[in-house]
């Protein structure tokens, strides 16, 4: 008896399969997600290497400790108004990419 093949999948085919295609309210809501976890992590990430705790790093932006926690554990959607903010206050570079069709634009 022949060992049967195993079909492996792309992540893009899985999340197709198990979230939604691209465009659908299910998979914007993961994408949207995800980009906030790892937003939350770079600044976590960059508090740390600065060596400034929640409290400390809240009261350079203007918000509660509570608003960094939640930033950083992504449990919040934050303003870009409140991410600029917190990454000026981390002396640390923002740089923002969009594509419009066939341009390309680009914030720092």
């Amino acid at each position: 008896m022949a060992a049967k093949e195993m079909k492996s999948y792309s992540l893009t085919e899985m999340k197709d399969k198990y979230i939604g295609k691209v465009g659908t309210t299910e998979r914007d809501e993961y994408e949207y997600e995800l980009r906030m976890d790892i937003l939350g992590r770079m600044i976590k990430s960059a508090r740390q290497e600065r060596n400034l705790t929640q409290e400390q790093l809240g009261r350079l932006v203007g918000v509660q400790k509570s608003q960094i926690s939640k930033l950083e554990s992504s449990t919040n959607s934050a303003t870009i108004d409140t991410i600029m903010k917190v990454f000026k206050a981390l002396k640390a570079e923002i740089h923002f990419n969009v594509t419009l069709e066939d341009q390309y634009l680009k914030l720092i």
